[in-house]
């Protein structure tokens, strides 16, 4: 696709090269995931779910933005900008250690709403149930996994997988994907779209993905 793009003029180079060599070699295991027509039992088992507030809204922003769980549990309130819809993910707590802008679709700030007046006078969106000043635990969704009867059936990295499948299918630029699941480093893809433009097309895409799993929740 690009190669033609570049042969009728309608891009100045390919970037198909640069992104294959920016994907991080590192996450090759395979995590359990689910497919597109799993989804929809998935997350009403899911809305059923009695046990933890904070762990079943852990898990519903989980599937809206596509970060790994720990980038999730360690996240702290004063790096989200409400009004830019956005969330600043600091370098150190990047697998990569760059720091990672996640656009926030209006369904991810409608539940960071919920979990304001429960977490919002401390540091940490998700405090560990015995110690407020540290996150929630690793095992805090594999342990609602297990209870809603989905143990080794998918992971809390595996929606990572099941979020990139998704949008590939659907045609969403590769780079903005990429970029969102924080696999490339988008400095090392030359000349074709700027920073603000990345963004922007990211917030469309978790926009549209956004809605794309309400309507799988309704159906």
């Amino acid at each position: 696709v690009w190669k033609y793009a570049v042969v009728t003029g309608r891009a100045e180079y390919n970037p198909a090269p640069d992104l294959a060599s920016a994907v991080s070699p590192h996450e090759k295991e395979h995590y359990a995931f689910l497919t597109q027509d799993e989804l929809p039992e998935f997350l009403r088992t899911l809305n059923t779910y009695a046990g933890s507030v904070l762990v079943k809204i852990a898990m519903q922003l989980l599937i809206l933005t596509g970060v790994r769980p720990g980038e999730l549990r360690q996240a702290e309130w004063q790096e989200f900008d409400f009004e830019k819809k956005v969330w600043n993910v600091p370098a150190e707590r990047m697998k990569m250690r760059r720091p990672h802008l996640v656009p926030l679709s209006s369904q991810a700030i409608d539940l960071l709403n919920q979990l304001k007046p429960m977490t919002g006078a401390g540091a940490l969106l998700f405090p560990g149930r015995n110690n407020p000043k540290k996150p929630m635990s690793d095992m805090a969704l594999t342990v609602l996994v297990r209870r809603i009867g989905y143990a080794g059936r998918v992971t809390g990295h595996g929606f990572r997988h099941t979020m990139s499948t998704i949008l590939h299918e659907q045609g969403f630029n590769s780079a903005w994907i990429e970029i969102q699941l924080a696999h490339v480093d988008k400095n090392s893809i030359r000349g074709t779209y700027n920073h603000a433009q990345y963004l922007e097309g990211r917030r469309e895409m978790m926009q549209w993905y956004a809605d794309f799993i309400a309507s799988k929740n309704k159906s």
